[in-house]
């Protein structure tokens, strides 16, 4: 999620500091991990002083907070903008394989290990409720088959998550299902645990797409 449109010279120079904080951050996110940023180290590689970046963001937190902000966002419009071209869930899925692979830090900020000592604000979760309205629409046009589920029972009475979304139990699931079990390979992939193994992940990846398009969920 960019910066709001600036319109007076003062607010086009603050949204170019914070995009070069948050550049830093991510270069800082990469070779170290998220747990080691800092505003002071960023200070640093712009050559201004500590107390300086503070009058762009607040803490570490309110900088981990855009950039998984600016992360959600980011995806959100991937699938927004495949799903408005046509593309059903197999589509889907192929735009977040790419957006994940064009980034893994930017995947593991928002879908990997927790940041010890940090908690995002309820605004993040609302962001991220945007991929999955997606989802669960291209869902909606897949014909569910088969008997319901324990699962599906459950999903009738626990759809916060869902975001309001009409869709009934069967494709809750069928979208929750779709959403583990690709992030589950595209997570093992991103950490390498493949590289010694000899397996193609787009190979592993494409056929659990193709079992979760020919099952119910």
């Amino acid at each position: 999620m960019g910066e709001p449109d600036p319109k007076t010279p003062r607010e086009r120079y603050r949204a170019q500091v914070r995009a070069e904080i948050k550049e830093h951050a991510w270069e800082q996110i990469a070779a170290a991990g998220v747990p080691a940023l800092s505003l002071n180290a960023v200070a640093k590689q712009m050559g201004v002083s500590g107390p300086a970046l503070y009058r762009y963001f607040a803490g570490r937190d309110e900088l981990i907070t855009e950039l998984i902000r600016d992360a959600y966002q980011s995806l959100a419009d991937t699938f927004r903008a495949a799903f408005a071209a046509g593309a059903d869930v197999g589509g889907l899925a192929h735009a977040l394989r790419e957006w994940a692979l064009e980034d893994p830090q930017r995947y593991f900020l928002i879908y990997g290990t927790p940041v010890p000592g940090y908690h995002a604000p309820e605004d993040t979760v609302r962001v991220s409720d945007q991929i999955m309205t997606t989802l669960l629409d291209a869902c909606a046009a897949l014909t569910p088959d088969g008997p319901a589920t324990p699962l599906d029972a459950h999903l009738e009475e626990h759809r916060d998550w869902a975001d309001g979304h009409p869709a009934p139990p069967a494709t809750l699931h069928r979208a929750l299902a779709f959403w583990t079990r690709l992030h589950g390979v595209l997570s093992l992939e991103l950490a390498g645990h493949f590289s010694g193994m000899g397996i193609d992940p787009a190979l592993l990846f494409a056929a659990e797409l193709d079992d979760l398009l020919t099952q119910r969920a």
